[in-house]
C-alpha cells in the first residue's frame, strides 16, 4: 500500500444501482439514481472525505453487447468486442457519474470538482478465468429466449436467481490499474474521481509494452479494492443492495450483522454464506483490501452511504 491519502474514501457502487428493481433502464431513470448517489457523496465531502467513485456496468455492457449482436450482419455497423462494450459503458457511465457529480459539487459549494478517467485494468492473459465464464452480464431472459441466443450467438448462459437466464462471460482478477498514478494525483489535489468503470476495460500488457483489450469484464469490486489498496485509500465503501450484510440470508434465523473481523468473514466464506454471484465476491474483494493493508471496510446501501460513515447502518469489515 503507498504512503496514503488520509482522510479519503473510494465508494465503489453497482451498476444496479443506477437501475433500479423494477425499472427499464432508461437513461434519464440512470440520471435520476446518479443524482441521488451524487448527494450522497457530497454527504461524505462535507464530512471531511475526499472521494473516489468507482462503478459497476453489469446491465449496462449487457445491453450495449446486445445491441452489437443484434444489428443485422448487413449493416455497414462493426460488431463490437467485449473490451469496447466496456470501454463504451465506461465512458457513458463516467459522463451520467461525474455530471451528477459536478452538479451536486457545485451546488453545495465545491465548485468545477469532478473528473472522470477512462481506466484499463491489467490481468494475466493466462488467466484461468478465461476458460471458465462466471461474470452475469445483461438483461434476463427467459429459457426460450437463451437457448436462442445460444445457438444463434454462441452465449453461454446461466439460469440466475430465479429471475431468469442471463449471460455470462470471463472476469479475470486484475493486477494493476494503469492510471492509478494519475488517480492519486487527482484525490491529492481534491478532485471527486470517478474511476475504475466496470472494473476498468480489460487489457494484457504484451513483451512490447502494448496493451491489448481482451474479452473478458473485470469485477469491479475487487478492482476498486486494488486501486484502493495501491493509491493508499484507508476506507473502502461497497454498496449492495441491502443495508447490513446478513447470515442465514432469507431464512427464519437471518441476522444483520454491524462488524465482522477478517476471521470471521473468513470462516462465514468457509461455510457458504456468502455465495459467489451475491456476496462473496464482495467479502472477498474486502478482505483484500484489509490484507494490503487498508484500514477499514464498510459494506452498505449506495442511498445511505453518509449514515454508514457515521456508523447508523452497514457492516463494517476490519482486521480484528
Amino acid at each position: 500500500m503507498s504512503s496514503g491519502h488520509a482522510g479519503a474514501a473510494l465508494v465503489a457502487i453497482g451498476g444496479n444501482a443506477l437501475i433500479r428493481e423494477g425499472e427499464e433502464g432508461t437513461i434519464e431513470q440512470q440520471k435520476a439514481n446518479a443524482r441521488a448517489i451524487a448527494a450522497q457523496v457530497v454527504g461524505l465531502l462535507q464530512a471531511g472525505l475526499r472521494v473516489v467513485v468507482t462503478h459497476g456496468n453489469g446491465p449496462q455492457v449487457g445491453f450495449i453487447m446486445l445491441r452489437s449482436e443484434l444489428v443485422d450482419a448487413r449493416a455497414p455497423v462493426p460488431r463490437l468486442t467485449l473490451d469496447m462494450c466496456v470501454a463504451d459503458s465506461e465512458g457513458g457511465l463516467g459522463y451520467i457519474l461525474a455530471n451528477a457529480l459536478a452538479g451536486q459539487l457545485r451546488r453545495h459549494g465545491f465548485g468545477d470538482r469532478a473528473v472522470c478517467v477512462l481506466t484499463h485494468t491489467v490481468v494475466d492473459a493466462d488467466d484461468p478465468a478465461f476458460g471458465r465464464p462466471t461474470k452475469p452480464i445483461g438483461p434476463f431472459f427467459t429459457a426460450a429466449e437463451a437457448e436462442q441466443h445460444r445457438r444463434l450467438h454462441g452465449w453461454t448462459l446461466i439460469e440466475d436467481s430465479g429471475r431468469g437466464y442471463r449471460r455470462i462471460v470471463p472476469s479475470p482478477r486484475p493486477r494493476r490499474i494503469v492510471e492509478q498514478a494519475a488517480i492519486a494525483r487527482l484525490v491529492e489535489a481534491e478532485f471527486v474521481v470517478v474511476a475504475a468503470g466496470g472494473g476498468g476495460i480489460p487489457v494484457v500488457e504484451e513483451p512490447d509494452g502494448r496493451l491489448r483489450g481482451v474479452e473478458a469484464v473485470v469485477d469491479k469490486d475487487y478492482a476498486s479494492a486494488l486501486l484502493a489498496a495501491a493509491i493508499g485509500i484507508p476506507l473502502l465503501i461497497i454498496s449492495t443492495g441491502i443495508d447490513r450484510i446478513a447470515i442465514h440470508f432469507r431464512r427464519s434465523d437471518q441476522r444483520f450483522l454491524d462488524r465482522m473481523t477478517i476471521a470471521e468473514a473468513q470462516r462465514y466464506l468457509e461455510e457458504g454464506e456468502f455465495p459467489e454471484g451475491r456476496m462473496g465476491p464482495k467479502v472477498r474483494a474486502a478482505l483484500e483490501f484489509l490484507e494490503a493493508g487498508g484500514e477499514e471496510v464498510i459494506v452498505a446501501s449506495p442511498w445511505r452511504l453518509a449514515d454508514a460513515v457515521a456508523g447508523t447502518t452497514g457492516t463494517r469489515i476490519v482486521r480484528q
